[in-house]
């Protein structure tokens, strides 16, 4: 019998989806497929609030190939706040470019779905289901701006690499099959007990981090970033930078941990190495730019790196350590999600104040928008990991679960590259806030009508919502106590 509690939100979600696809056709104010869709989303979340409540354990669905348990609940609501406040980011995006339909909102949703799906998929078929409906939707929202050759482009070069990566991903799970002759995460560890050094295993396992490593956007498969987010409307960029890229590690660390629990000696120094590069290059290439997104592009690449350090460290770690470096990976997931999503939100309402998006358009901001440049502080303060902002507490539970759980000297090294690279983020972290509080405001910059544009309530919204979370985790770091425990759980029982 199937469990409607457990998939409701799936339900909910989907539903909303079809309402929001009917609703666009009828003659009705495209604001109201907005509307639908963020009702949906809330609504998604009350079944999430009320499984987590009765604590009744696991739940089983479809012989086993979905699960939902508190890990899987944990990075579903990720997922559906995440899609929130990127669908309060686009609403006024979407109407004062005249881009306002209906569709964008269907697309986003079903983006949305994919990733709830993955959090609950167990099995290969399921896992590369909720990819695939993660990605395709994006290629479609990065080009949203038809008429915008950069736009076009961004959604070009997403799309083969996004085609390509698939197809690498497709492949290594293929030979996971072939070798294993199972396709669920149970029975794939039980088969791969003794293969480690079975070269087709080795092959299978390495083309499906390459795979997933397009997806996060890890060094060397990052070169689609920066092109796709500055290509793209920026609420699209911020999605993607937070919510895809959360998807993608969400199947990683569901792979590594539970399917190839057995094959650490296999994943783990490649983890290790996409960890140092992706911090390195990230930050180093960071500082070179003049565009805020491009920046913001470099960015997440950087922590994508921060965020695959405990995980890369975990095959070296007794069962314990382990569970502690699976829980700072989510944990550092689930912060660096309000404070990229705020840094994005902060760029729109910049951006609609000086028409500009180079960083020396920053200059002043103070002096005429405290409220921003204040709101930028945080967020890129947050980034760079100062405390008390949230960003602190990711970067201390990273470095904890690395340097506590009986660290070898690989551990060390990764972790002096870590804190290197953190100094390098807040150069240009602090090279943003300096200009925006200190520099003058440039001659060149538009007009003072301009900078008096009013924000959009669902953009004030979305910025309110990443700010609370923010300084709320920074001070208050013990609210994170549940989801620690719960992803801490699944890594001890994989």
């Amino acid at each position: 019998m199937i469990d409607y509690h457990a998939l409701a939100p799936e339900l909910i979600l989907a539903g909303t989806l079809v309402g929001v696809l009917l609703l666009d056709l009828l003659p009705v104010e495209k604001y109201w497929t907005a509307v639908l869709a963020l009702t949906g989303l809330v609504a998604a979340a009350v079944p999430l609030l009320s499984l987590a409540l009765l604590e009744e354990g696991e739940r089983s669905l479809f012989s086993g190939s979905y699960v939902v348990d508190d890990y899987a609940l944990v990075l579903k609501g990720l997922f559906i706040v995440t899609g929130f406040i990127a669908l309060l980011m686009s609403v006024g995006y979407l109407e004062l470019d005249r881009y306002y339909q209906g569709e964008f909102y269907f697309l986003l949703l079903a983006s949305v779905i994919g990733a709830v799906v993955m959090a609950s998929s167990r099995d290969l078929i399921s896992i590369f289901i909720g990819v695939e409906l993660v990605s395709i939707p994006g290629f479609l929202l990065a080009g949203w701006r038809k008429g915008d050759a950069r736009s076009n482009e961004a959604a070009l070069k997403f799309f083969i690499i996004g085609v390509l990566s698939s197809a690498v991903m497709l492949f290594g799970m293929s030979i996971v099959y072939g070798v294993t002759g199972s396709i669920d995460f149970a029975g794939i560890a039980a088969a791969s007990a003794g293969l480690v050094d079975e070269p087709a295993m080795i092959l299978g396992v390495l083309l499906v981090i390459a795979g997933f490593g397009f997806k996060v956007s890890a060094v060397p498969f990052h070169f689609w970033v920066p092109d796709t987010y500055e290509g793209s409307p920026t609420p699209v960029a911020a999605f993607l930078s937070v919510g895809s890229k959360a998807a993608g590690f969400v199947g990683l660390l569901s792979l590594c941990f539970i399917a190839f629990a057995e094959l650490k000696e296999i994943w783990g120094p490649a983890i290790w190495i996409l960890a140092a590069a992706s911090m390195t290059i990230g930050n180093l290439v960071a500082l070179r730019q003049t565009n805020i997104v491009r920046l913001l592009g470099y960015s997440s690449i950087a922590h994508g790196g921060f965020i695959l350090v405990p995980f890369a460290m975990a095959a070296s770690f007794d069962q314990v350590a382990l569970g502690d470096a699976f829980s700072a990976t989510v944990t550092y997931l689930l912060i660096y999600a309000f404070m990229n999503l705020g840094a994005f939100a902060v760029v729109i309402a910049v951006s609609r104040k000086i028409n500009r998006g180079d960083i020396a358009g920053w200059a002043g901001l103070f002096t005429y928008a405290p409220g921003l440049a204040t709101l930028a502080t945080i967020f890129f303060f947050s980034l760079a990991g100062l405390p008390p902002l949230a960003g602190w507490f990711a970067k201390f539970v990273m470095f904890r679960a690395v340097l506590g759980g009986g660290a070898n000297t690989w551990a060390v090294v990764l972790a002096a590259i870590a804190a290197v690279n953190a100094v390098v983020a807040l150069y240009y972290y602090a090279k943003i806030v300096k200009s925006a509080w200190m520099d003058p405001v440039p001659e060149s910059i538009a007009s003072a009508d301009a900078r008096e544009t009013q924000l959009a309530p669902s953009l004030s919204l979305a910025l309110g919502i990443a700010a609370v979370g923010v300084v709320a985790v920074g001070f208050f770091p013990q609210v994170l106590a549940f989801f620690g425990d719960a992803t801490r759980a699944l890594a001890l029982g994989g």
